[in-house]
């Protein structure tokens, strides 16, 4: 034949026809990718020497065979954890209380995990279709569990991931646990309870909302776990409801409102409308934070930490946590722990846009985008917005000036009722809501507010936020409450914002000659001030263009904008198609805005 390998006489060609020797040769090496090339290789060539040219797969097929063979032999392997939630098949796997092991080649042992792990539950989740897996693992005398993405689980890089949670697996082992966990789920595939899972709160579909539904498991971030726990029930519904009833009948218009907004969250939704702010300021230890924690029992565990956050939290934390809570109020205390006050329009603007950012993924692609269709219920020592807030920004918010007012006779003692009575009327109004018949008349409702209050001077979205709190409360009082104290429609119109109002050029204009008289002492043209920024007339001021722009720019107003409007106003003279007009100072002409202010004419510029 002119072999030139050695030891080929160990061989005949009957050895490679019939899955002899060769193979169990190069079968030896098969925990050893490197090793299991080379070794093919070489019997590729002695192989070829004997007339056989397919020896890769004929190899393949006996690799199969070996496998079948390995899994009946070890069919009657199971689980034997002490306390296992299940008891599943293992196929090739030792699994006892000493870990999880199985038979190397030479007689060496592989270990998986030292320790009792196994998959529990399949869930899918019913927004993303995205299937996870529930790890149950014992670590001394305690079962855990753990939610992991499949694509966790099916990687040696990824799963040691699963470390961080107590699980003990290395970058030896890590392959070798990915496996184990790959063949047990498909040895026991139908043994394996599915379940339907979410990540967030709110509304599924018409007639399904989250929590509210039998054998929905949480499979969301772990940091989120106790957030959805806390929307639960506790004490008594009757106790609740009374309780309230006897608040309610205290005629206090900013606490209903409060009450009303907290059910009227869940109705932005299906009645089509963005969402919105509610924030209560001023009054210092008035039971501000005490009227958050009564609108927070509507749905769950008010207690702060629980269900109620603070804005001591990143842009991007803010929007997680919108999304989480989805279609149930976010509800955040303490205004003033916000750093920025400057950028919180921006806060303002996204969470009312119901939409995250679209961001970046570290590991390439884009991160998960988060939505909402909420209401947003805060509180702080001062107001939301400044003078400086655009208009976008004050049209989405309802501000209370809680001055004066006092929400509860004794808030202490409302506190402690509320912490151990909760989580009934947001459960029972819901349900409610998924009759069709009920969901008709709140849209209808809605819709009437709606028409009814558009005809006075406030704008769309206040207007639109309003008629849903008086939605919920005219809902909430016919199936909750029966007592007849609900909201009234002038008891809110005070509350809310006028067209003037909201304007930003107006509060702009109104900001420019607070300015300007603030600083009179540059616009005077005394020879002995070093700094000019332009003249004082009784019916106009002249600001050098330059210094009108910086100063507009630095208190947060566009100054191109605000220049237009003040031109399409006739609160400005202009030169031509500009919106300013050249004027001698100090012997100089500049471009500078010409205001036009009230009072007598004394003398010109010119």
């Amino acid at each position: 034949m002119g072999n030139s390998h050695k030891n080929v006489e160990e061989y005949t060609k009957e050895d490679f026809l019939s899955g002899g020797a060769p193979f169990e040769k190069v079968y030896k090496y098969i925990d050893d990718p490197f090793e299991l090339e080379i070794q093919i290789e070489k019997m590729c060539h002695i192989a070829k020497d004997f007339g056989v040219r397919n020896f890769k797969t004929l190899f393949k097929g006996y690799c199969k065979k070996m496998k079948l063979a390995q899994t009946s032999l070890h069919v009657d392997n199971v689980t034997d954890f002490e306390g296992q939630p299940l008891n599943l098949v293992t196929g090739i796997w030792q699994a006892d209380d000493l870990g999880i092991t199985r038979e190397g080649p030479l007689g060496s042992e592989i270990t998986a995990c030292v320790h009792p792990i196994l998959p529990v539950e399949r869930l899918i989740n019913i927004d993303t279709g995205i299937e996870k897996l529930k790890i149950a693992y014992r670590r001394g005398s305690r079962w855990r569990s753990i939610v992991s993405e499949r694509k966790q689980l099916a990687s040696s890089s990824a799963i040691i991931g699963i470390a961080d949670y107590g699980v003990a697996v290395t970058s030896e082992t890590a392959k070798h646990l990915v496996q184990y966990i790959h063949d047990v789920e498909n040895l026991n595939y139908e043994n394996i309870p599915e379940y339907s899972s979410v990540s967030r709160l709110g509304w599924i579909s018409s007639d399904k909302f989250s929590p509210y539904v039998d054998d929905l498991i949480f499979d969301g971030n772990t940091t989120f776990q106790s957030f959805y726990d806390s929307v639960t029930q506790s004490g008594d519904a009757d106790r609740w409801i009374n309780f309230v009833r006897e608040i309610r009948k205290e005629d206090n218009v900013p606490i209903k409102i409060v009450l009303a907004a907290s059910f009227a969250s869940v109705l932005v939704k299906p009645c089509n409308c963005l969402p919105f702010f509610l924030h209560l300021w001023n009054g210092s230890g008035n039971g501000k934070t005490v009227a958050l924690m009564l609108a927070a029992s509507v749905w769950a565990n008010p207690a702060i930490g629980e269900y109620i956050h603070t804005f001591d939290s990143t842009d991007v934390g803010q929007e997680v946590s919108a999304g989480f809570v989805n279609s149930m109020p976010l509800i955040l205390d303490e205004l003033q722990i916000q750093k920025d006050r400057k950028d919180f329009d921006k806060i303002i603007y996204r969470l009312c846009e119901g939409v995250g950012r679209v961001r970046g993924a570290r590991t390439g692609g884009l991160q998960k985008n988060y939505t909402w269709k909420n209401c947003i219920i805060t509180n702080g020592e001062s107001p939301i917005t400044s003078s400086h807030s655009g208009a976008g920004a004050v049209n989405r918010i309802i501000e209370i000036n809680t001055e004066g007012t006092n929400f509860f006779k004794d808030a202490r003692y409302v506190a402690e009722f509320i912490q151990d009575n909760y989580g009934y009327a947001g459960k029972i109004f819901v349900e409610k809501l998924m009759d069709k018949e009920v969901m008709k008349l709140a849209k209808d409702t809605q819709k009437n507010f709606f028409e009814k209050l558009s005809g006075k001077d406030i704008t769309e979205k206040q207007v639109l936020a309003a008629s849903l709190i008086l939605t919920a409360d005219a809902l909430t009082d016919l199936f909750i409450f029966k007592d007849g104290n609900g909201l009234t429609l002038d008891e809110i119109t005070k509350f809310l914002s006028t067209h003037s109002e909201v304007s930003s050029n107006i509060r702009a204009l109104e900001w420019m000659m607070d300015w300007i008289a603030q600083n009179s002492k540059k616009f005077s043209g005394k020879d002995d001030i070093s700094e000019i920024w332009g003249k004082i007339n009784f019916d106009k001021v002249a600001v050098i263009r330059d210094v009108f722009n910086k100063a507009c720019i630095e208190n947060g107003y566009n100054p191109s904008s605000f220049l237009s409007w003040l031109k399409r106003n006739g609160r400005i003279e202009t030169e031509g198609r500009g919106y300013t007009k050249r004027i001698r100072m100090n012997g100089v002409k500049c471009q500078c805005v010409i205001l036009k202010t009230e009072g007598e004419i004394s003398r010109g510029f010119y």
